[in-house]
């Protein structure tokens, strides 16, 4: 005669009372954080372009001497 021995069941996970989805509305929260406060400033940044200092005088008087042969 075959001897049956029935395990009670563990619940299979579903005794977490929804921690994982508590844990990973934390995580998407503070991912878009970081990115308001760091990405954001960043990219505001990147898309302001170049700056270029132009003089609006520019001295060219160049002394020259004269040497012997070159």
């Amino acid at each position: 005669m075959t001897t049956i021995i029935n395990n009670p069941d563990t619940g299979g996970g579903k005794s977490g009372g929804g921690a994982g989805l508590i844990i990973g509305a934390v995580v998407v929260i503070a991912i878009i954080a970081l990115f308001i406060l760091y990405g954001l400033p960043a990219l505001r940044r990147s898309t302001s372009g170049t700056t270029v200092n132009v003089p609006d005088k520019i001295n060219v008087n160049v002394n020259q001497t004269k040497t012997n042969g070159y």
